[in-house]
């Protein structure tokens, strides 16, 4: 069997078996495919395509589906990843464009992939060790109690009221601000700490207490801004996939519950030439993902932080990488300085 017609053969019976969820033979390969070879060709080919493990038989059918390895075979055989359609690069242009705000854009972004390829889909916020700061608000809400607001350049809002400790004004809220703001406009979160010190020794003792609480605010919030976290889209699509979790889809969604696991396994995918990485099966380091994959790739200024989509093995894999690339290139674009 020679090499280029193996994977002629290979890639037939993936295409069919996502498409049809059904096992394929010999007969229906030779029916839709033109292969130029017969049936009984075929039948050897396939017989030598199980013998490598790249196919197998399941218990109750003629037919072959393809394994994990084939899969992976089939997945490192797409060369580059093809474009999307202008309808649907118009669409997810559509979609996102039009806020400013990280939290919406990133609900939109999950809610457009998902749809996208039928799989649950997820985001990571992106990595703020270089975030800086944008814009500081503090909001009087009563004579003690400040509603402080950070915003980084990556348009993150994060914001907590703070109890002063003392009865302040507006002059003096706005005062304090515009001292913070002065001096911290442009500092990275990762160096807000150091920073705030010398900021609270310069205000005047009358109001170092209340600059001291609101520093303590504003370091609270660059803290929970660092956290890892993600946002995702879809699990429905996966409940409609059960035949496809033939052992349980419960590891499935606890994987996607626990948070820690799936940021991990982003985490930890490495960059793909082609830009979209895939993680089949039992190549997933997590037990609970051995019967699905996913296809991620990075976006942002750095690529650090990563979207992509989890679903079954029996995946449109094309379609799918081109998906997340192109949602994760517009995203990128919108979150660009």
């Amino acid at each position: 069997m020679s090499e280029p017609r193996k994977l002629e053969v290979l890639r037939a019976i993936v295409e069919d078996y996502v498409h049809s969820r059904e096992p394929v033979g010999s007969k229906a390969l030779v029916e839709r495919h033109h292969l130029g070879v017969s049936s009984a060709t075929i039948r050897n080919d396939m017989a030598a395509l199980e013998d490598e493990g790249l196919i197998t038989a399941p218990h109750t059918s003629a037919g072959r589906i393809p394994t994990d390895k084939g899969y992976r075979l089939f997945v490192d055989q797409i060369s580059a990843v093809k474009p999307l359609s202008a309808a649907e690069r118009r669409a997810i242009q559509s979609l996102l464009e039009g806020s400013d705000d990280l939290d919406d854009v990133l609900e939109r972004t999950v809610r457009l992939l998902s749809q996208l390829t039928n799989q649950v889909a997820v985001v990571q916020y992106p990595h703020l060790s270089r975030a800086t700061i944008r814009h500081i608000e503090f909001v009087l809400l009563a004579p003690r109690r400040v509603l402080v607001v950070l915003i980084a350049n990556t348009g993150k809002v994060e914001q907590r009221v703070t109890d002063v400790g003392q009865d302040l004004g507006e002059d003096a809220i706005a005062n304090l601000r515009t001292h913070f703001l002065g001096s911290l406009s442009g500092t990275p979160l990762s160096l807000l700490t150091q920073s705030l010190a010398a900021v609270v020794s310069s205000v005047s003792p009358g109001q170092r207490a209340a600059a001291q609480a609101l520093a303590q605010g504003l370091e609270t919030l660059a803290h929970s801004s660092r956290e890892d976290r993600m946002v995702m889209a879809g699990t429905a699509n996966l409940a409609r996939s059960n035949v496809d979790f033939p052992l349980s889809i419960g590891p499935v969604l606890e994987a996607l519950e626990e948070q820690v696991v799936m940021l991990r396994l982003l985490s930890e995918m490495a960059q793909d030439p082609r830009g979209v990485t895939v993680s089949i099966g039992r190549e997933n380091p997590y037990v609970g993902l051995a019967e699905a994959s996913v296809v991620a790739t990075g976006y942002g200024p750095d690529s650090t932080a990563k979207i992509g989509v989890l679903g079954p093995t029996r995946m449109d894999y094309p379609t799918t990488m081109a998906a997340v690339r192109a949602v994760a290139r517009y995203l990128s674009r919108i979150l660009g300085p």
